[in-house]
C-alpha cells in the first residue's frame, strides 16, 4: 500500500467515525444523558476529529 493509498484509508476512516460518533452524541442528548461519561469521551473525539479534519481542509486535502 502506497503513501496516498495509506492517507485515503486513514481519512476515510476519521470522516466515517466522526459522522458515527455525532449519531451516538445526538442519541445521548436525546436521552438527557449529555453529561454521562461515554458523551463527554465522544465530545472529546469530536474535537479531535474536527481539528484533524480541518487541518485537511486548511491544506486542502479535502474539500470543504
Amino acid at each position: 500500500m502506497d503513501r496516498l493509498t495509506k492517507f485515503e484509508a486513514m481519512l476515510n476512516e476519521i470522516m466515517t467515525t466522526a459522522a458515527k460518533e455525532k449519531q451516538q452524541m445526538d442519541a445521548l442528548k436525546l436521552a438527557g444523558k449529555e453529561k454521562s461519561a461515554t458523551c463527554r469521551q465522544l465530545m472529546a473525539n469530536r474535537l479531535m476529529y474536527t481539528r484533524m479534519i480541518g487541518l485537511y481542509k486548511h491544506y486542502g486535502l479535502v474539500e470543504e
